[in-house]
């Protein structure tokens, strides 16, 4: 069994072990200890520690019945070893951790919310709690009790009890163990079963920030920061407005609202923009009506064209086909690319999908569509005989002539 001084305290930074058991497998040295301040991989859902044994990386850590196992690629050929945790990391993870049950517990005593899971991640934390929603004003409401037990500095202290003992305390939840239950206490205000790493005292958390909510599988998520992690979202959330409010020379208190005129202002700049491409394809549309050819009562455009641009194409060809008895046969080159763009008006009685199938037999076409519109990137030197095998699959449905 291993002897886990993280579970004693969560301080200690670096300690001497002997090696009880050591194993070579895929590459890696997994190395037993008789002691350890090295916290498993989501035991309880917290992130591993980071640190070395005797200088050397180690990769993972994680729990294996009652001992603890080391993931090493370097092999240690002594048996006392010196361990040593990355402390940075460690401090990160211990006001996460803490922050997370001071927050869930504020959340439980103001709206009865129950939390159902939690995470750490590398950039932020969160919770799942048992209720619909929030409004901006619960959250405000939260994070200012959070904060205040936060500056108050209320002490938190670790201890085991037995199920017995557990009728004496209140509980925020029920433990997952039987026996040598860990208890985290801050001071008075919360009592959660855990094994995690935590601080000595609330103030060491530092602040909590609670960054978004939303609700996921019936519950809400509330993703916060706390310590560093939350001065560092404020340096640079400050900088970016600082630089924003620069270039909208505005002051910072006014730049959501500047950024609002800036964004109407858009928008309609974008609704005249497309408002004035609407008309310009339709004029380029009406242009291509006039030289329509007509076979059996139906206009035919077969055209091949350079460096123009598929979207525009797209939407020259949707407004012809707002039209009746038309069939448009187009081959667009584009440098080394070529696209083929077939569509046809819902009038005639024509399946451009089963043509398309068919010629993709015969080609290497990269594409698809329906029975009205078909399209596809084709090999530059094969367009014009896909566009000719294409027209007299047509014209043989339709008793047509290609012009």
């Amino acid at each position: 069994m291993t002897i886990k001084f993280y579970m004693e305290n969560s301080y200690i930074r670096e300690l001497e072990a002997e090696i009880i058991e050591k194993k070579f497998r895929n590459n890696k040295y997994y190395i037993k200890l008789n002691r350890t301040i090295f916290y498993p991989h989501l035991s309880g859902g917290q992130p591993k520690d980071l640190g070395t044994i005797n200088d050397l990386e180690v990769i993972d850590v994680y729990e294996e019945g009652e001992d603890i196992v080391h993931v090493l690629e370097d092999n240690i050929n002594v048996t006392k070893v010196k361990l040593s945790i990355n402390w940075e990391n460690r401090m990160d993870l211990m006001q996460q951790h803490t922050g997370q049950h001071l927050l869930s517990a504020v959340i439980h005593k103001l709206y009865n919310g129950e939390t159902s899971s939690f995470y750490i991640g590398n950039d932020y934390s969160s919770i799942d709690i048992d209720l619909p929603n929030f409004k901006d004003e619960d959250i405000e409401k939260i994070e200012l009790l959070a904060n205040r037990i936060i500056y108050s500095n209320f002490k938190i202290k670790t201890y085991i009890v037995n199920k017995n003992d557990l009728k004496n305390i209140p509980l925020r939840k029920k433990p997952s163990v039987n026996s040598n239950i860990r208890i985290v206490e801050i001071e008075g205000f919360d009592y959660s079963p855990c094994g995690g790493t935590h601080l000595s005292s609330t103030g060491e958390i530092g602040i909590i920030k609670i960054r978004k909510w939303d609700k996921k599988r019936g519950n809400l998520r509330i993703e916060f920061l706390c310590g560093n992690r939350a001065l560092h979202d404020y340096s640079w959330k400050n900088a970016s407005i600082r630089e924003i409010s620069v270039l909208l020379s505005s002051k910072e208190t006014d730049v959501l609202t500047s950024i609002k005129k800036l964004y109407e202002a858009k928008e309609k700049l974008e609704k005249e923009n497309r408002d004035l491409r609407e008309n310009l394809y339709k004029l380029k549309g009406d242009n291509i009506l006039n030289e329509i050819k007509y076979s059996n009562g139906i206009g035919i455009i077969y055209k091949e064209l350079e460096d123009m641009d598929f979207k525009e194409l797209n939407l020259i060809a949707n407004y012809l086909n707002t039209k009746e008895h038309l069939i448009q046969i187009y081959g667009l080159h584009n440098g080394k690319k070529a696209h083929l763009f077939v569509s046809c008006t819902k009038d005639l009685d024509l399946d451009l999908s089963q043509i398309f199938k068919s010629l993709s037999e015969k080609y290497e076409i990269k594409g698809g569509g329906n029975s009205t519109t078909v399209q596809g990137g084709v090999k530059a030197d094969e367009l014009s005989s896909i566009m000719k095998d294409f027209a007299n699959c047509i014209i043989k449905k339709l008793k047509v002539r290609i012009p």
